[in-house]
């Protein structure tokens, strides 16, 4: 086949992504009902149901005067706080850090000159990574329209794309106008056989599940003091010893998500005791992700607890023969789990936006893609 005919051929994505009606609804239902920051503490957002082509979208709206907002919602929090909170994995490299440093800095008031955070999200679960249903070219169209007339000052933004799951939407999506900017290097364990290959790491974070002292939590087994505990544990983890830049998920959002069939729990317990590991898992479709994980950081690291917790999530992705993107961060501990590096991208469209603020994003996607990428890969992150 001549290289011209192979690139016209149309690029192949399984729609592994559902996106059921009841689902959004019912979490769009809970994010009216409930004040945000009950759910989530360090965010401020509205959250609308979006239907178009057939496909039904939980729709986030928010406007660049929410100061410091988590950035799951905030492209300046992703792109400057974040950014500059990573650069912590460069501490025995000074010079590079510092570098870092500056090169953000000096590009912060490229964004906010973009106007990025006023924003009209689509398919904004508020996780950090959100599963995107296949969007072949009509729909993107006609998304498009729909949301630059009824949001004319608003950036529109998909975040969670990557090249391994939505090829096929990246391209329809850059064909219509969206710009893609870099965002971080995710892990994917795609092996959806039921009985994948097990790396040695993998069999041993089995041999320790089946050892462990600790009781096993099912998803039907979590009390109030279990989502309360879960809070802790959550925070433990993602906030204390990661960045409190992540979601701040309460113990409010984990029941409520859980009770509504949003998300299923699982855990681990001293007996008769109170949770040392709860992780909280979000299926939609064919794909798998793991939005909650936490686990008691002041006992040994030789307990095994957040490999216990990931080896939870492998086991449930391979029984249901799912396609489980592990999202960032531990970069060195998937990959030995079998799972593969993939750049994430947000798609922003801004052709209805001012040229100042079409300018300032054409340049960011430009330093992302020239500096970031390369940055990403080099270093594993």
């Amino acid at each position: 086949m001549s290289g011209a005919a192979m690139a016209q051929r149309p690029v192949q994505q399984a729609d592994r992504v559902e996106n059921k009606p009841a689902k959004v609804e019912a979490f769009v239902q809970l994010f009216n009902e409930v004040p945000v920051r009950d759910l989530v503490a360090n965010l401020d957002t509205k959250v609308e149901t979006f239907e178009i082509a057939g496909r039904v979208f939980p729709l986030t709206l928010n406007d660049e005067s929410k100061a410091h907002n988590c950035y799951i919602c905030c492209l300046t929090s992703a792109y400057i706080d974040y950014a500059m909170d990573e650069t912590r994995n460069f501490a025995g490299r000074p010079l590079l850090r510092r570098a870092l440093n500056a090169l953000i800095k000096a590009c912060a008031p490229l964004v906010r000159a973009s106007g990025l955070d006023r924003q009209a999200q689509v398919n904004n679960w508020l996780y950090s990574t959100n599963p995107v249903p296949l969007l072949d070219r009509p729909a993107i169209a006609s998304l498009r329209a729909t949301l630059t007339a009824r949001f004319p000052d608003r950036a529109i933004v998909i975040r969670s794309l990557n090249d391994i799951a939505d090829p096929a939407t990246i391209a329809a999506l850059r064909a219509e106008g969206f710009r893609m900017l870099a965002a971080r290097q995710i892990y994917i364990f795609a092996d959806c056989s039921a009985a994948p290959a097990m790396t040695r790491d993998m069999k041993r974070d089995r041999a320790r599940l089946r050892a462990t002292p600790f009781e096993r939590v099912g998803n039907g087994d979590f009390t109030e003091a279990d989502y309360a505990r879960a809070e802790q544990l959550y925070t433990m983890l993602y906030l204390d010893k990661y960045t409190p830049l992540n979601p701040h998920y309460t113990a409010r959002y984990i029941a409520e998500m859980h009770r509504r069939g949003i998300i299923s729990l699982a855990g681990l317990r001293r007996p008769r005791g109170e949770l040392v590991a709860v992780t909280g898992l979000f299926e939609n479709g064919g794909t798998l992700t793991q939005p909650i994980v936490g686990y008691d950081t002041s006992l040994p690291v030789a307990d095994g607890l957040y490999r216990m917790m990931m080896a939870v999530a492998q086991d449930h992705a391979t029984a249901r023969g799912l396609f489980f993107n592990m999202s960032a961060g531990a970069a060195d501990f998937k990959r030995r789990r079998g799972a593969v590096a993939a750049i994430e991208y947000n798609a922003v469209y801004a052709g209805h936006l001012a040229r100042r603020r079409r300018v300032a994003i054409r340049v960011i996607e430009a330093v992302l893609a020239w500096v970031g990428v390369p940055l990403l890969r080099r270093f594993e992150l």
